[in-house]
């Protein structure tokens, strides 16, 4: 395939593409794994990508869902890491709030062969240290709201089936986020009056609450803000992984480690990440040939920046959306003041090409992007684009 069999290599019409998307059962816009693809589908959509926290079994329902769409399906995970050197130096890296915390993705992986012992192992600790903490932390929120005046009965086992009814999946595809609970307990009030409900949150706040209480998507933030993070009385320590084991499970599933990329999502913008040049030579000494932004939380002149960073080191730079809060933005990655720019949807566009040529080549048990250590292989960027859009455009042609 030439440049100019490739879309957009002459300026052409880019495919709407997307490598960063969370699918219930974690905490999503959509309500179902069919939701998510239709939509997807409606803005036709060439390739989105799957990037859940903690359990993966939905993923056979997405790439069911999305190959008879004619999407390409990008199969990517998320952690929460934690770096022991940045914490103890207090160094912010992706996460404002949490010196050292470190979030980590994983693209074009393998989820459907048998894990290696190793993978295996860290798939069981990252989730059985999620259900712990979520358990932990519905019963102490329990507890406190019926201390304020509202028995909610929760659980956590209860919450977890009720999130399995509305995503369509079985519970044991369930693994609690912040969010989900949440939701749960802003739920619980709604069904007070309003009188009773402001009462009863003045006392689990300790002041009232400052949201409108009618508005689901604000107090769902308030409670997690006010109830569920340090220092609140519904607070559990996140149990993170080392960074060393969330690089290396991806390596484990055939992946690529990936950097996603906060930038100007918080102000200041977080010293790891500040400045872009210094944040692509940051990850280059990890090991990590690939970033991602989600622009929705970014100017347009910060995601030129760091795309321009990124690129000029060698490091292929992704867009995605998340859609990990009720607000049902468009599956085309868009900046916080517009459109992205052509230099930024080329690259996104590139990036994901990438990403579907290294999970076709790897599944066929040939070179991708990165091998099993992590390091770049003697495959030309370039022929993986030219790979990845040629899968992609012909699976469009097939709708």
């Amino acid at each position: 395939m030439t440049d100019a069999d490739v879309p957009g290599a002459a300026g052409e019409h880019f495919p709407v593409v997307n490598t960063h998307v969370h699918f219930p059962p974690n905490f999503s816009a959509f309500r179902t794994v069919e939701d998510a693809v239709s939509a997807a589908a409606a803005e036709d959509a060439g390739a989105v990508g799957i990037s859940n926290f903690f359990d993966q079994q939905v993923y056979a329902r997405f790439a069911e869902q999305a190959t008879a769409a004619g999407i390409v399906p990008l199969y990517g995970l998320e952690f929460i890491t934690l770096d022991d050197e940045l914490a103890a130096a207090g160094i912010r890296v992706n996460d404002p709030a949490n010196p050292g915390r470190m979030y980590l993705c994983g693209k074009g992986i393998s989820p459907f062969r048998e894990k290696s012992a190793v993978a295996a192992r860290i798939a069981t600790e990252i989730r059985q240290g999620n259900d712990r903490r979520a358990t932990e932390m519905v019963a102490k929120l329990a507890t406190w709201f019926a201390e304020c005046g509202l028995d909610t009965g929760l659980t956590a086992s209860l919450v977890a089936a009720d999130v399995a009814a509305s995503a369509g999946v079985p519970v044991e595809w369930v693994s609690l986020q912040e969010r989900h609970v949440a939701q749960a307990f802003q739920r619980a009030l709604a069904a007070l009056p309003v009188s009773e409900r402001c009462a009863v949150l003045e006392r689990a706040y300790g002041g009232p609450s400052k949201v409108d209480t009618d508005d689901p998507v604000a107090l769902q933030g308030e409670l997690r803000s006010r109830l569920i993070k340090v220092g609140t009385p519904g607070f559990v320590a996140e149990v993170p992984l080392g960074f060393g084991d969330a690089y290396r499970y991806v390596l484990e599933m055939d992946g690529i480690p990936t950097y996603p990329t906060l930038a100007d999502g918080v102000s200041p913008v977080c010293p790891f990440e500040e400045p872009a040049t210094r944040l692509a030579s940051a990850l280059l000494e990890r090991g990590i040939h690939a970033a991602e932004l989600i622009p929705i939380r970014n100017t347009s002149a910060c995601v030129d920046a760091y795309v321009k960073a990124f690129t000029d080191a060698g490091i292929i730079v992704m867009g995605g959306t998340e859609h990990n809060t009720l607000d049902r933005i468009p599956i085309e990655v868009a900046c916080v003041d517009g459109p992205v720019s052509d230099v930024a949807r080329r690259a996104f566009w590139e990036a994901t090409c990438v990403v579907a040529a290294h999970q076709h080549e790897v599944a066929a048990g040939r070179p991708g992007y990165v091998d099993s250590t992590g390091g770049r292989t003697d495959v030309p960027t370039g022929d993986l684009v030219a790979l990845g859009a040629g899968l992609i455009t012909r699976k469009q042609e097939q709708r």
